[in-house]
């Protein structure tokens, strides 16, 4: 790559950092609905500042209804897209830091958006600024779309699709490096059910707010006084798991403490709602709790729902219940499963169902596994950019997180995280490492250059 766009990049060090600690100040988690601000006020302020940050480096933008915006560098016809989200995931429990100030210590930002997905989109960005201060010569544009609605339901890129042509080639850098050309297929299903009318009566109870994120922490009020609470921490005793029960005016608040993340990737994660599903069971609570005690409770590989399945191109299936809550006499719930590619998402419908008993099914977000070969031109080019840059031999990998990858014809997702950082997208004191992000911001450009330069 050329040294001139290595040192422009270093040049927007302090300025780049600035722009995301504005960025992660505006709490972009999705809100009420209101006029050219379908995903609420606070996601629409978002977008509103990276555009004008956008605009601020020279670029133009088209806003889309604020449902999403474009930045384009170069007038070629042929386009490479890079795409992005603004909105992030709720805060959730267990922060240490502010979620919403970008602190700086030891050369980490901390705040929600900066690995997910705020600092490497904004990365990507100066790695377009980088191009074209560098006076290099594309014969491929570049198409920037920054969409506003990623951690839900992707209303925004369906908008956006709608109102403009998508290119068909391109990279979200919203997961990880070296790169991932296999993503799994997403199934998220809606369960209902009446509360029992026998057996331990459960008097609150809510917990998550988000499909995607496993919780952290789940509170149940329930009926009872000492004994029970006694019963709660021989059960905790036994299973050596983090229960704990007190006794107040209105019966015994239980807690369970499990260790939140992503629901993509359950390894070293415990699930708080499984948690409380089993003791809640073992307490004698009836209808719902028993099914999804017995088919769920810890598990994430959708064996007890008989749907532990997997292949040798994307791995495992993996089950995840991020909200359950009591209301007005209704249970409702959802579970999130990250599909192989050669899963049959309608059979594992019907398998599900007939594993849970008395629960109403309906699916509430359903999307296909997504691959492109290895051995294609944009693999390829992505691969070199970040072996160029980093001195290793990267290989193109599966996940089952979700990325606007999906919506491309040829679409993977790469970076900006690297093999040897922790993740903690979706979950407590979220950071990215600062020079992590230039460095990233250099592995974008000598991919664009590749893919895009005469």
């Amino acid at each position: 790559m050329d040294k001139k766009v290595y040192d422009l990049i270093d040049s927007y060090r302090d300025e780049y950092v600035e722009t995301l600690r504005r960025w992660v100040n505006v709490p972009s988690v999705k809100g009420a609905p209101a006029e050219k601000a379908p995903f609420g006020s606070e996601v629409r302020r978002m977008l509103d500042t990276a555009m004008e940050d956008a605009r601020k480096l020279g670029f133009e933008t088209r806003d889309f209804d604020g449902y999403a915006c474009d930045i384009t560098l170069g007038d070629a016809a042929e386009k490479i897209a890079v795409l992005g989200h603004l909105d992030v995931v709720p805060v959730g429990d267990g922060w240490t830091k502010p979620p919403f100030e970008g602190v700086i210590e030891d050369g980490k930002m901390y705040g929600r958006g900066t690995n997910d997905d705020k600092g490497p989109t904004l990365a990507a960005l100066y790695a377009m600024r980088a191009i074209r201060d560098a006076g290099i010569p594309l014969k491929r544009s570049i198409r920037m779309i920054l969409g506003c609605d990623e951690e839900s339901g992707w209303e925004d890129m369906e908008y956006y699709g709608k109102h403009e042509q998508i290119p068909e080639v391109g990279f979200s850098p919203d997961a990880m490096f070296p790169l991932i050309n296999t993503e799994k297929g997403m199934l998220v299903l809606e369960l209902r059910a009446p509360a029992a009318k026998e057996g331990l009566k459960i008097l609150e109870f809510a917990t998550g707010n988000m499909h995607n994120v496993i919780p952290g922490e789940c509170n149940a009020l329930v009926e009872g006084g000492e004994e029970l609470a006694e019963k709660v921490r021989r059960f905790a005793k036994i299973t050596g798991l983090p229960y704990s029960a007190e006794v107040t005016d209105r019966g015994v608040r239980l807690t369970a403490i499990g260790i939140p993340g992503h629901a993509a990737y359950p390894k070293g994660r415990r699930n708080a709602i499984g948690m409380m599903l089993l003791l809640l069971f073992r307490l004698g609570a009836k209808g719902l709790i028993g099914p999804l005690a017995t088919a769920v409770g810890l598990e994430t590989n959708g064996r007890s729902l008989g749907c532990a399945i997997q292949d040798a191109v994307s791995k495992a299936l993996t089950c995840n219940m991020g909200i359950l809550r009591l209301k007005d006499g209704e249970w409702y719930g959802t579970l999130d499963f990250r599909c192989p590619v050669t899963a049959n998402q309608e059979k594992l419908i019907e398998t599900v169902a007939a594993h849970l008993p008395g629960i109403s099914i309906k699916v509430e977000t359903q999307k296909p596994a997504h691959h492109v070969p290895a051995e294609s031109e944009l693999v390829q080019c992505l691969l070199a950019a970040y072996n160029e840059e980093t001195g290793e031999t990267g290989e193109a990998m599966s996940t089952g997180g979700g990325t606007y990858a999906k919506i491309l014809k040829q679409g993977v997702a790469y970076g900006a995280m690297f093999p040897d950082e922790e993740d903690l997208a979706h979950q407590a004191d979220e950071y990215t490492k600062i020079d992590s992000m230039i460095k990233a911001t250099k592995i974008f450009a000598n991919a664009l250059i590749r893919l895009c330069a005469e």
